[in-house]
């Protein structure tokens, strides 16, 4: 009776010592600087459907299939698998940790009696090893919480490249339709100047023009001919950057020849009193480092003390001529303490350095959320300041349009001076490029809002 109460008095101790855990308990951060932070990541709920608000079925499939085929998204989610399966691991360290085995020795002359000579021993053992590292001071509970943390990161970078893959398909696509429509504007451009340099042309021959008027409409079409291969160029590189995201060789996909850049029916907005950061998978990626480097200061913490351990054995031992059996039953155990006394020096140089890797992805952290509330404010401006250009260059093409219009009845009613035309014509070449580009560039900066606000802002 009283071995079994010393037995269960040691028992709890153990129990009391082990529910300890050196190191900082790890608090979420709340604020950085005077900024509310969100409580918890939270991945939008639109995050990869947000682009049918476009009504755009090229886009839409686009999406789907790099969601689906896209090796880097491959990669991200095996590293999510692998995390999670390294924190198991860790949490398997709290347990007794064992192996059974079964074996068999024989031998000749095994001593150096004479009584031994020519003697042929055996033995058999059969049973179970076990081993315990109890732990007192929360190692690897500390372990656990780190590894834990580095999984959730995981996750959490996982749903980042999701992010990363759909704006990178959106935005080359909205290049690839760029590139279309410029290519598009650039041959009618071409055909406009070639019938204008058949009035001059004829009026040359007439003789109402000059070799000089032949020449200088003949260099505006060749400037107009020497832009159609870059656009080729453009619409090729676009096609191959979308295939490489969609794992599939360039010339495999299957896109409208129609060059329209998709477009929003309604306007997107803010959400009075949101919490956008919440989206952020980079914020929620650097507070996760955060709690694993604060974790790793429990574990260096913890070698500053004992270390206690259990081993033992469990099964059958037999000697020369004996088989197992009941009578050959055995059992061990054996405690063990360590103490890393003479190597403090290094334990609390480990210690600093966990404190100060926690220092720095503090610092990382609240550098991300800076940087992530910079990105989401530039993101939208760009794009009102980019919907603003666009559509005065709107206006600037229509004016130049109806210059021309102008010009080239003038100049073929014989009233007009043909500079004039040419650079009615020139101007109006100019303000369409520029609204093709202008064009392309308010939808790029569409596809940055969405990423600054991982996927999180609402289409109204």
């Amino acid at each position: 009776m009283g071995n079994i109460l010393k037995i269960g008095t040691l028992a709890g101790l153990i129990s009391a010592l082990a529910a300890c855990a050196v190191g900082p308990d790890y608090q979420a951060p709340t604020k950085a600087n005077n900024i509310e932070l969100a409580s918890t990541y939270e991945q939008a709920e639109k995050l990869t459907n947000w682009w049918h608000a476009f009504g755009d079925e090229d886009l839409n499939q686009l999406i789907d299939q790099a969601l689906k085929e896209n090796r880097t998204l491959f990669q991200a989610q095996a590293n999510v698998l692998r995390a999670y399966a390294i924190f198991r691991d860790s949490d398997n360290d709290l347990l007794p940790k064992g192996s059974l085995n079964a074996g068999y020795e024989a031998g000749k002359n095994i001593t150096v009696l004479e009584s031994d000579d020519d003697t042929i021993a055996r033995g058999y053992n059969a049973g179970a090893n076990l081993t315990w590292d109890i732990d007192l001071f929360g190692k690897v509970r500390r372990a656990i919480e780190a590894s834990l943390a580095e999984a959730e990161q995981a996750d959490i970078l996982w749903h980042d490249a999701q992010l990363q893959i759909i704006s990178q398909v959106a935005a080359t696509y909205g290049d690839y339709r760029g590139a279309q429509f410029r290519l598009k504007v650039a041959e009618q451009n071409l055909a406009n100047l070639r019938q204008t340099r058949t009035i001059v042309k004829a009026r040359f021959q007439a003789g109402f023009a000059s070799e000089l008027e032949m020449a200088r409409i003949d260099a505006q079409v060749f400037q107009v001919e020497a832009s159609v291969p870059q656009m080729r160029n453009l619409l090729a590189r676009s096609d191959a950057t979308l295939s490489a995201l969609l794992a599939k060789k360039p010339g495999e996909l299957a896109l409208s020849t129609e060059p329209e850049l998709p477009q929003l029916s309604k306007p997107v907005a803010l959400v009075p009193g949101e919490n956008y950061l919440r989206y952020r998978a980079d914020v929620a990626s650097s507070e996760r480092a955060l709690a694993a480097s604060t974790a790793r200061i429990g574990v260096a913490t913890a070698d500053l003390y004992p270390n206690v351990s259990v081993s033992g054995f469990l099964g059958f031992l037999s000697g020369p001529g004996l088989t197992l059996g009941g009578d050959t039953k055995s059992w061990s155990v054996a405690p063990t303490i360590s103490w890393q006394a003479a190597d403090l020096g290094s334990i609390k140089a480990r210690i600093r350095q966990a404190e100060a890797n926690s220092d720095i992805a503090l610092a990382q952290f609240e550098q991300q959320v800076f940087d992530a509330l910079a990105d989401m404010q530039f993101s939208l401006q760009s794009y009102n300041f980019s919907r603003q250009q666009q559509q005065s260059t709107e206006h600037q093409w229509q004016a130049s349009e109806r210059a021309m219009t102008l010009a080239r009845q003038r100049f073929e009613a014989g009233s007009g001076e043909f500079l004039e035309l040419l650079e009615a014509q020139r101007d109006a070449l100019q303000s369409r490029e520029q609204l093709a580009v202008q064009e392309q560039q308010s939808f790029n900066r569409l596809v940055d809002i969405y990423r600054a606000f991982g996927g999180g802002i609402s289409v109204i």
